[in-house]
Order: C-alpha cells, then structure tokens, then sequence
C-alpha cells in the first residue's frame, strides 16, 4: 500500500540512523521508498528543512511531489515556503490534492514534532508495518504512517459543482434584474466564467502530474526489481502488479473527471 511516514527523532543523528534503515529496507525489498526529508522543529517551534527532498533516482521531481507537498503543509501557516509548490493558500489547496491527506494527519503531525525534535519524512510502498516499525524505533523513532487518499478526484468534483452553482444563481438573478442591477450581475457572470477555462486546465494538471507521478514510480519499482535477487524479485514483481492497477484505475477515474467536467462547464 502506498503510505506516507512521519518519524520523530530526538536528534538529527538518529534521524539519520532511520535514514539509512529505510534504505536498507528498500535494498532488501521489504519496502519501495519513493521519498525523504528531514525537517526540526527549533526552541521557538519554527521548522527548518534539514535534509531536502531525496528520491534517489532519475525521475526524483516526480517521485518525490507527494513528499514536497507534505513538507509545505506541516510548516503551517507561517511555514508554507517550505513546500515546492506553497507560499500561498493557493499553494496549500494544491499540496493537499498532491500529499492526498487529509487536515487531521497533517495537525496530528505538526502536534507530535515538538520543539528540539527532527522528523524523518518518507512516502513509502509497505506490505505490512513490522519491518519498518521495527528498524526506526531501534534507530530511536516515534512512527506514525497514513494511506495516500484520492483527494484528487474529491476536489475536482467540489470545484467544478461549486462553478455551476454559482453560474446558475447569476443566471437566475440576471432573468430577474434591470438596469444597473442587470449590468452588475452581467459582469460578475462574464468574470465567474472566464474562470471555466483555469478550473478546467487545473483538472487537466491534476490528471497530467499524477500520470508522470505514475510513471516515475513505475520507474522506480523497475529499478528496485533489476537489482533484486532470488525471492525479492517475486515480491518486487507483485508490488509493481499491484501498483500499476491502482494507477491505472485511478488515471481512467480522473480522466472522466475531466471529461465530465468539460462538459460540465461548456458555455
């Protein structure tokens, strides 16, 4: 399953100890690790990123969105230039559809960082939870782990219906109106649909960067497999199987999103 993990270290050497466990565990196969980044929290609570984003692979910019976006949630409000893609509410919005957590993971995290402590940050492929609980709490870490969500496709929907609504009460108000009131409602219906064309391309750049996101990370299990050794290619070999099913569902869902979303907002 595709999973994000926070570990709370004490200080940045055992960090670095559950740094290095995750490797391991990505040579062994017990785990594909897609992503990692250290941030700490300092004496007065500010975080600071201490190790950027590493993916360990060609396709890294990709592999590693997920974990980028997350970096910039949990630095908060006065944070969000820590993420790739925030510095903005607008750049929040897009880190939750690309994390694909949900708020209540993201406080439980900012809550359990406390002030002189270092968070190991990994998005991860995992079978079952023992080899990794096990290699990062003897490295001294505290885990906690969430499933990516399609929040993707959520948010998608929530934009485009909230356009037609909007669309449909302007249209409601200008049958009714006259005058002054008529030209005032007229304009504010021109400006909410020459917004159509930015929602439908934001819905088109979801579909295109989760499908080089897929991509990427087929990449990276291909990788992993040519290096793999007797049982781990099997094993290697049913996560790439799994992995590609979920993507290309997800991509044949996200695409009729789109679609139907066009559709939705053709004038």
């Amino acid at each position: 399953m595709n999973k994000f993990l926070l570990a709370v270290f004490d200080n940045e050497p055992a960090a670095d100890a559950g740094m290095h466990a995750l490797q391991a565990l990505h040579r062994t196969g017990d785990i594909t690790l897609y992503g990692t980044g250290v941030l700490a929290r300092d004496a007065e609570g500010l975080l600071h990123v201490r190790k950027g984003l590493d993916t360990g692979s060609d396709d890294g910019k990709a592999t590693g969105l997920a974990v980028g976006a997350l970096i910039g949630l949990l630095g908060g409000p006065a944070g969000f230039a820590l993420g790739a893609l925030a510095g903005t509410a607008a750049g929040a919005l897009r880190d939750f559809w690309v994390a694909g957590v949900g708020i209540d993971f993201v406080e439980q995290a900012q809550r359990s960082l406390q002030a002189g402590q270092v968070a190991l940050l990994a998005e991860i492929e995992e079978e079952w939870i023992v080899p990794v609980d096990v290699a990062l709490e003897a490295a001294g870490g505290r885990v906690m782990r969430r499933g990516r969500q399609e929040l993707a496709e959520a948010h998608n929907d929530h934009e485009i219906e909230a356009l037609k609504q909007e669309i449909a009460e302007l249209e409601s108000e200008a049958s009714a109106a006259g005058g002054a009131a008529l030209a005032r409602v007229k304009a504010q219906l021109l400006a909410v649909r020459s917004g159509q064309d930015r929602a439908l391309q934001r819905a088109r750049d979801r579909v295109e960067a989760l499908g080089v996101e897929g991509h990427a990370k087929a990449q990276a299990l291909k990788a992993q497999w040519a290096q793999a050794q007797g049982d781990m290619k099997a094993r290697i070999d049913g996560r790439i199987e799994r992995v590609r099913t979920a993507q290309q569902a997800r991509g044949a869902k996200l695409s009729r999103a789109w679609g139907l979303a066009k559709e939705a907002l053709a004038p």
